[in-house]
């Protein structure tokens, strides 16, 4: 670890709520139970991932994505754990129609729409190149050998030979990929680019054999998503995470996968499903996973005020909210940590009733930490995201603009907070 991330470090411990792993879970309330989700086969960890959404959010001003059809999708991602066999996931889970994938590539990223000939490998699917993803599904292509390099690019290629309709996707990537020309370009080094796109699509995850791996989980909304940081440069709180336990020697072996959805909430749908829908695909299926961090809830607190009253929702609701996860993570061995929620001064969230109702959510994760029914550790965002001479608003200096995202500087802090969890 630098020096700089040593002094960072010695800034935020002392927001660090780090408490025994709770004894009991008790709380709940009219969420799903742990569903029976796919559970990872032996050795495997995620590397990358991005959780699916609707292609068509239905939200005024978001136009549906547009459908592909005899085109190439050339996606290009960053995982921060290496590896030398490698496999994918795709998901059809928000598609009206089956999925065809033409043929399927990894390969390293040269810079923009190239990839290094040498390193590509063709996926297959039950040892089949073409494959129909049924709507509503999954689904995981066979192990293939591939130098995954931590903290570099990777390109992932799918052919769509028939119309998509709508595609299943992960809107805000804050990564340039490539939709090519008509045809079947996956695989060549130089891809003949029709245009660019901002958003993933159907590629859900990228996984490692690695038996020696266990896996964290960042689930929350657009603090976990990235909204605010520069695009292409992985400055999500979750990468900057995953590069700083990999330094770490008591943490090196730990993967990181970012599991956020911007705008999307704990209670109700919105660009997303609501989190506790989404917890078991998202999270509980997830290779090899033994942590996962919350940070989710300021969106079911300020959007209600000017999307839908009748979503309104109370601190207590959002705690039994997270009572549920807890349950569910524990049932499956996976420790449950959370985050308190950071400030929204000045943004369109900001009014006495929704800072009252972060506050007494803040006080529960923080009073609760390591005690029955509360996260197993809390990590306290709020205290090292806002302003000290101004506590209800962002530090400006982590301030993206919108007085609610965060700038690169901001979710390094973020992770610098995060990090103590794992010591």
């Amino acid at each position: 670890m630098t020096d700089m991330t040593s002094r960072r470090r010695r800034r935020t411990t002392t927001a660090l709520i780090a408490l025994a792993t709770a004894c009991a879970v008790g709380g709940g309330g009219p969420f799903p139970a742990s569903a029976a989700v796919p559970v990872a086969g032996s050795g495997w960890v995620g590397a990358w991932g991005a959780a699916p959404q609707p292609g068509d959010t239905g939200i005024p001003g978001m136009p549906p994505a547009a459908p592909l059809q005899n085109e190439t999708l050339r996606m290009i991602v960053q995982p921060q754990t290496s590896g030398a066999t490698v496999r994918i996931r795709l998901s059809n889970v928000f598609g009206d129609r089956p999925l065809t994938i033409g043929r399927a590539t990894i390969a390293r990223q040269t810079s923009g729409s190239a990839v290094d000939a040498a390193t590509v490998r063709s996926l297959t699917f039950g040892g089949r190149q073409r494959v129909t993803v049924a709507a509503g599904a999954q689904i995981v292509s066979d192990p293939v050998q591939f130098s995954l390099p931590a903290g570099q690019n990777v390109a992932v290629d799918l052919f769509l030979p028939q119309s998509t309709g709508v595609p299943t996707g992960h809107l805000e990537a804050r990564q340039t990929s490539y939709v090519s020309t008509a045809g079947d370009h996956a695989g060549k080094p130089s891809l003949p680019v029709g245009r660019t796109t901002a958003s993933w699509f159907f590629l859900s995850g990228i996984d490692v054999l690695d038996a020696t791996r266990q896996g964290v989980v960042t689930f929350g909304d657009s603090l976990t998503d990235g909204t605010g940081s520069t695009v292409d440069a992985n400055h999500r709180y979750p990468d900057y995470l995953a590069k700083e336990l990999a330094g770490q020697s008591a943490t090196k072996t730990l993967a990181v996968v970012n599991s956020g959805i911007g705008g999307g909430r704990l209670l109700h749908d919105r660009i997303g499903p609501r989190a506790v829908d989404r917890f078991d695909r998202d999270v509980l299926s997830k290779a090899s996973a033994k942590y996962v961090l919350v940070h989710v809830g300021i969106n079911d607190i300020g959007v209600a005020d000017f999307l839908d009253p009748r979503e309104n929702v109370t601190s207590q609701q959002i705690i039994a909210g997270y009572q549920s996860l807890i349950e569910r993570a524990h049932a499956r061995g996976i420790k449950a940590y959370g985050g308190t929620l950071t400030p929204v001064g000045g943004h369109i969230y900001d009014n006495p009733t929704a800072q009252k109702k972060r506050d007494e959510v803040n006080e529960w994760l923080r009073s609760t930490a390591g005690k029955s029914g509360g996260f197993d550790k809390v990590v306290d965002f709020d205290a090292v995201i806002r302003d000290p001479s101004n506590p209800s608003r962002i530090l400006p200096a982590y301030d993206s603009g919108d007085h609610i995202h965060l700038n690169d500087a901001g979710y390094a802090a973020m992770a610098d907070a995060a990090e103590d969890l794992f010591l």
